[in-house]
């Protein structure tokens, strides 16, 4: 969001908040972010998050900016991140600038394996006894997002299996 708001300002030529920041104009800005669900029942989340992400795909060009925070998460890991692989590859290979943050662990690995030229993976700086150093640094996705360590911190140890 912080990127997408820094980006709209600079193309809207206003000054943006931070001690630096360059980009590109693009011809649009577009985002998919998770939503509540449907209180009225008229569609499940995943169809939902499939109907917007295809108004996107009908409007986006080359020269585009999309912006994705954790879609396609409504379904299982191996659908969404079958999901995530055909859009992203499909608009990485069309040339669209892609951001996205993601816990789909094996759409992260699939990417990091191909080796792309454009991509770049990055990650919260973890210290090895578990310490958030709030650096964000480009390596290699894993397998954790660090949930259980806030959930144990919160609320309490959690039961083995």
């Amino acid at each position: 969001r912080s990127i997408g708001l820094a980006q709209l300002m600079m193309q809207c030529g206003m000054f943006v908040p931070a001690s630096t920041y360059s980009g590109r104009i693009y011809d649009g800005i577009f985002s998919h972010f998770t939503r509540r669900e449907d209180t009225a029942l008229n569609s499940g989340k995943l169809d939902e998050e499939l109907a917007r992400m295809d108004r996107i795909l009908n409007q986006i060009t080359p020269n585009s900016l999309l912006l994705l925070n954790e879609s396609f998460a409504s379904t299982t890991e191996k659908e969404g991140t079958r999901i995530a692989l055909d859009v992203v590859n499909a608009l990485y290979e069309n040339g669209t600038k892609i951001l996205m943050v993601t816990h789909l662990y094996e759409f992260t690995k699939t990417m990091f394996a191909k080796k792309l030229e454009n991509a770049i993976f990055l990650s919260a700086e973890r210290l090895p006894d578990g310490t958030r150093t709030y650096k964000i640094l480009e390596k290699e996705p894993e397998h954790t997002s660090y949930g259980l360590d806030l959930y144990e911190q919160i609320i309490g140890p959690v039961m083995p299996e």
